[in-house]
């Protein structure tokens, strides 16, 4: 129990503390916080109370606008500072509590917060780690006898992103503008994307990096995960399609992704672990970890329309649908020497299940535009209208409590002519 008020089915309880970096209005400094209930609490307010030994001397970054200095601390002062904010919000402990005058500066309202990226990303890389969306999106362009490519079940298949336009939830989304080829017996045309689409993701954050030219082992992989946000990888279907050959994405997704601003610690999460997923043929050493690291969290996404009065939920999904283990996807990405950083964000891929009620893209919902999404009175999709608003929430759900990541949502504006 905390001294803060918190509702029963709050994403954020004294079993969670996710880490944002928010403003207000009134001070429109970027700093560090710790959601709890429906406050947020200023680390840069009480950095002066962490006294524990690793990060008593290193108090300095609780007082900077994002969260990579905490993150590079590594895995034991992050579980320093969680057990000591524990300690401090909890309903028995007087320090915060009875301080009145610290209290009032310590604690801001989230209504009253703006939320902002929570690290400064100079990194990006989403992979393809769902075997019923890569086996589906296969179905729909090779066939059943070629839906997954013959290095899909050796190792985690991915790309390098754009970093600078991941967004903050809230953030609107142009529609993309680019080259198209929507009949193949034609040139190409040049226009706004006709195709937008979502992708269900999640994605995590990496702590300590590593040095270039030393790989991460997989066994210690866990050691440089700080924690995980909701994501959004929108998606431009048919520029996407004319593109990609033979080099991968890239316009078609790099006009923005979307990811939730609260960072959900593995710490948080340990408690909803899961064995890993079976993998057959066994991987090559490098990627076996016998240690569980998949994880139950479910996952929602719901769409509201212009002239919609409420969303309408389209997915239900979850994250112990990935195939390929976020260890080993660090492993892998760091194996042929690549140094990552604190604040390198790295994503899942499209999370799908078996059933289409699963299915974490609009792509496999419609199965290619074949077939109608229906939004209920009268509203129906294949793909992203002007004006549409995506919503994506998660929660791991506990014995009385749930462990939350908040919302990642994104609203569709108009493509920008362009001669």
């Amino acid at each position: 129990m905390s001294f803060i008020q918190i509702e029963k089915n709050s994403d954020f309880p004294l079993q969670n503390l996710p880490y944002g970096v928010f403003s207000t209005e009134e001070e429109p400094r970027h700093r560090i916080g710790v959601a709890i209930g429906d406050q947020v609490l200023d680390l840069s307010a009480i950095k002066h109370l962490f006294s524990g030994p690793a990060l008593s001397k290193h108090q300095d970054v609780f007082d900077q606008p994002a969260l990579n200095g905490f993150m590079g601390l590594g895995h034991e002062a992050w579980k320093e500072a969680r057990k000591f904010l524990q300690k401090l919000l909890s309903a028995s402990e007087p320090t915060l509590r009875d301080n009145s005058e610290l209290r009032k500066r310590a604690f801001v309202p989230q209504a009253s917060t703006i939320m902002h990226l929570p690290a400064e990303i100079g990194d990006y890389t989403d992979f393809y780690s769902s075997r019923e969306h890569a086996t589906n999106v296969g179905i729909m362009f090779r066939g059943k006898e070629n839906a997954l490519m013959p290095n899909w079940l050796h190792l985690p298949v991915g790309y390098h992103g754009r970093a600078s336009s991941v967004v903050v939830s809230g953030t609107p989304i142009r529609r993309p503008v680019g080259q198209m080829r929507p009949d193949d017996a034609k040139p190409p045309v040049f226009g706004a994307c006709k195709l937008l689409d979502i992708e269900l993701e999640m994605a995590f954050f990496v702590g300590p990096g590593n040095k270039f030219g030393e790989p991460i082992p997989v066994n210690k992989a866990h050691e440089h995960i700080f924690g995980m946000v909701l994501m959004n990888d929108w998606s431009a279907r048919d520029i996407q399609k004319w593109e990609y050959v033979p080099l991968g994405p890239f316009l078609g997704k790099s006009f923005g992704t979307t990811i939730s601003p609260w960072v959900v610690t593995m710490e948080a999460l340990m408690p909803f672990v899961l064995p890993n997923p079976v993998q057959v043929p066994k991987p090559l050493p490098y990627l076996c970890d016998e240690e569980p690291y998949a994880f139950d969290i479910n996952l929602s996404v719901a769409l509201k329309g212009e002239g919609m009065s409420n969303p309408t939920t389209i997915c239900k999904s979850n994250f112990k649908y990935m195939y390929w283990t976020m260890k080993q996807q660090l492993a892998h990405h760091s194996v042929n020497g690549c140094n990552l950083r604190p604040g390198d964000l790295l994503a899942s891929g499209t999370i799908s299940g078996p059933d289409r009620e699963n299915f974490g893209s609009m792509l496999e919902m419609s199965w290619k535009g074949t077939k109608v999404i229906d939004l209920g009175n009268g509203h129906s999709r294949k793909f992203l209208q002007d004006g549409d608003e995506v919503i994506i929430t998660g929660h791991c759900q506990g014995n009385g409590y749930r462990v939350g990541f908040g919302q990642c949502s994104g609203k569709v504006l108009p493509a920008i002519s362009v001669p």
